[in-house]
Formats: structure tokens, sequence, C-alpha cells
């Protein structure tokens, strides 16, 4: 699961030499592209039922009423901004909120905030915390660097390290672009040394950092199974997390195929060939001994006693934070605010549009199509166009409550179905346009950076068409879960 994009990372207009113009008017194509498909989508899901099933013709179909309908319009209208501009939009999801509810419904600040996610945003919080810290301290680095000892030369193992080690951390709790910000320094540099094509490494990487985004204590992870709790269909978080685990390690063996298939595991472009650095790092010690102790501390209470991930997290942090305070201020700025204010913000306003009956009424217009393989198979491939260029997080947030009604009429596995909607929302982040694939493409070498940007994006073209069929086809019909 990916927080929101950051779209000053995206390094098309920066590219050296390379034709910037061009780049923006192509990916403005695309922009109005999705936000025009996403709108027909929407006009088709509320309009159009009836021309699918003939049959539903013969019974009222539910219409919108306008308090309906202008919530609705303004959540497109936020989406298609947060695509075309670098805002926040849990920020606009919180103003809408109280502008729908204060001047719309007449509810009070209490009633808008009754659904205000605070164990999730305790949870952002309190990993995020934890994480900066341990990343500053040098345990993350003495991590990854014994890791890399493991393959002894051996450097076409170094992606399958890479991905382990991504999806060590995000199982852990850090997010998916914090994982993918920490390591791919490291992985595309070694990448260059070893002759590795750098899209290659980097898929792994953005894989491997989605293979545990959903494990139980994940904030993706929590996000997810509270929603669908809340919606009265509960899932099982560890079939959750095997379901993603599953998918993203399928993905990075068909793209070893693929790249094998076209020539480029080893890399024309990269500098001469050397070997991999695997000289000792040194044992760890003072603080990266406890970060480690600690890391076991919170996998025991979490897993073991099934306390609080949030609590368990703050509570570590603030240890360290007492063995270092001098840098207390650098461990605060490392919370991870921005998604603090996407997941609030984005939940708070779709609690909203639940309480007028806006997601009742899309998930019966949904239901008139009268398949419900169908059904979650267009909601995969919604979800999945949509998260290539807008948050992964909040359409999550979004989608998720439309497969109640859905579940709650057909045979389709909970379990399934809404981990095929989140590993659609999720895999896609490969794109140049999120904030996994720009990390990626800024941590390319300068004189390279337009070629692994324009490859990192037909990728992208090519896991945006595959992987939510395949997520689909693998969790929905099976019912495997």
């Amino acid at each position: 699961m990916t927080e929101t994009r950051e779209r000053n990372a995206t390094p098309a207009s920066d590219a050296p030499g390379g034709r910037p113009d061009r780049t923006r008017r192509r990916r403005r194509i695309l922009l109005m592209a999705v936000a025009g498909a996403a709108i027909l989508g929407l006009i088709a899901l509320v309009f159009g039922g009836g021309i699918f099933n003939q049959a539903a013709t013969t019974e009222p179909e539910p219409t919108m009423t306008a308090i309906q309908i202008i919530p609705l319009i303004i959540l497109v209208v936020m989406f298609v901004v947060a695509t075309k501009w670098p805002l926040n939009i849990g920020v606009m999801g919180l103003v809408a909120s109280f502008g729908v509810g204060y001047f719309m419904l007449g509810m009070s600040d209490k009633q808008i905030l009754e659904e205000f996610p605070a164990s999730i945003v305790l949870t952002i919080i309190g990993v995020t915390y934890f994480f900066s810290m341990a990343q500053r301290n040098g345990t993350i680095d003495i991590i990854v660097k014994s890791c890399v000892r493991l393959v002894r030369g051996k450097t076409l193992l170094l992606p399958w390290v890479f991905f382990l080690i991504a999806a060590a951390l995000t199982a852990l709790g850090t997010f998916s672009p914090a994982a993918i910000a920490l390591l791919a320094p490291a992985a595309i540099g070694f990448a260059y040394e070893s002759r590795i094509h750098p899209v290659l490494m980097g898929a792994f990487i953005i894989n491997g950092a989605h293979a545990g985004g959903f494990s139980p204590l994940s904030v993706a992870g929590v996000l997810v199974h509270d929603i669908a709790l809340k919606n009265d269909f509960p899932i099982s978080q560890g079939a959750l997390f095997a379901a993603s685990f599953a998918l993203n390690l399928i993905l990075s063996v068909l793209t070893v195929v693929l790249f094998a298939l076209i020539g480029k595991l080893r890399d024309s472009h990269g500098g001469q060939h050397a070997d991999v650095d695997t000289s000792s790092t040194g044992r760890p010690h003072g603080q990266q001994i406890l970060t480690l102790v600690l890391i076991a501390v919170m996998l025991v209470c979490t897993l073991g006693f099934h306390m609080p991930i949030g609590f368990v997290a703050l509570s570590a942090g603030l240890l360290l934070a007492f063995i270092n305070i001098k840098e207390h201020r650098t461990f605060i700025g490392g919370v991870s605010w921005s998604t603090v204010l996407l997941v609030a913000g984005m939940i708070t306003y779709v609690s909203l549009l639940q309480h007028v009956g806006v997601i009742d009424t899309l998930a019966e217009q949904a239901l008139a199509l009268g398949a419900p393989l169908l059904i979650a198979l267009v909601l995969c491939y919604v979800i999945g166009v949509g998260s290539a260029f807008a948050s992964s997080t909040a359409l999550l947030t979004a989608f998720i409550p439309l497969a109640g009604p859905l579940l709650a009429t057909s045979s389709l596995s909970a379990s399934g179905t809404v981990a095929a909607l989140a590993i659609s929302a999720t895999v896609v982040d490969v794109s140049p346009f999120s904030t996994d694939g720009a990390l990626v493409v800024a941590n390319a070498r300068e004189d390279d950076r337009q070629r692994v940007y324009r490859q990192l994006m037909f990728y992208a073209g090519g896991v945006v068409l595959v992987a939510p069929a395949l997520a689909w086809a693998l969790l929905v019909p099976t019912g495997i879960m």
C-alpha cells in the first residue's frame, strides 16, 4: 500500500537532455485519459446498470438524490485535483467533510468527526516514529549490508536479497515509500556496479515492499482490516498478508522471465562490471543493538500478545529517544504526517458518503450488472488504473466499502475479494508517476535517468494490464482464501 504521491519527485521535468516538454505533454494526456475514464466509468456505474442486465429493468433501480450526487462529484473532483497537482487529498477530504457535513447536512463538528480513524492514525505515527530512529542510528543500514554479504558475489541474487529486505521492512511497519527510499540508493548503485538492469532492480524493491505491505503489523494491513471490519465483512489478516506476498513474488518471477526473454538481465548501459562490496560491516553496537532488541520485542508484543502496534511502537520509540535525547526533534520529523492527513481525511469523508447512502447506492448499481465475478474484475481494474496515477491509500478507503453489498449478496470470499482489490491498488505503484516509481528513477544515474524513466513507464503499463487480472484470477474465482 502506498501513501500519497509527491509529484515534485517525478523526474520527467528535470531529465537531462531529455525533451521535458514532450514528457509533460505525454503525462498530461495520460492523466486526462485516466480522469475521463474514471468519470465515464462512474457515470456508467450509476446510470447504466440496466444496459448490462436487461432483467434488472423489471425492478425499480436505485437512484441517487442530489444530497448524494453532490458529495460524490466532490470526491471525483478531489481525485482529479490530487492527480493534477501535488496537493494532499486528505486535507481536501477534511475540508470537504466540514463543507458537506456542516453546510449541507447540518451536522456538528463532533458528528462529522465520529468516524475519525484515531487507532489508524496512532499506528501511522507510532511505526514511522520508531523506524525514523532505526534509520538514523544506522540499524537499517546494518541489516541491508549484512544481507547483501549473503550473496557472496552472486550478483543475480541481489534483486532477490533486496526484495526480501524490503518485504521485511514493510512487514514490520515501515511504509513502502519509506522502505524504498531507504533501499533504493544502495540497490540501484549495486545494480550499476553489477550490470543488472536498474529497472529490474527497482521493480524488485517495489514488489518486495508491497509483498510485506499488508502484514498484521503494517499500517496498510491494519487499515484494510479495519475498513473491512467496519463494513461488516471481516477478513483474515494472515490470509491478506500471504496473498500479497505470493502475488508480488509471482510478479517478480514473471519480471525476471520477461527481462531474460528480451535479453535485459544484464544491462549494456551500465558501467564496467565490478564485484559487489561484501566486506564486513562491523558488529552492531549501542543504540543499534537496542533497536534490534526492540524490533524483536515489538514482534512478540503485537503477534504474541495482540497488543496495539501504535502504542508499542511509540513506547519503543520513546525509549530510543531517551537514549539520544539531543536528536529527538529530528525523530519527530520522521513521522509521516502527510500519510496521517491522507488517511484521516479520506476515511472521514468516505464515512460521510456512507452516512448519506452514496456507498450503498453505488453498490446496488454495481450489483445491477448481475455477475459478481465481473463486478469484482471491473473494480480491480478501476482501482488499479486509478492507483497508477493517484493515491493507493485513498483509493482503498473509497473502494473497499463498495465490496460490502457485493459480498453480502454473493458467494464470493471476503478475504479473497478484498485482497485482490488491495493488491491491484498497490502493485501498480511501480509507475514513475507514483512515489515508489519516482524514487527509483530519482536514484538512477543522472545520464541514465531519462532511459530508466521511459522503460519503467513501459514496464508499469504492462503491470497495470496484467496485475489486476492476475490478482482477480488467483484470489476471487478460486475461493482459495
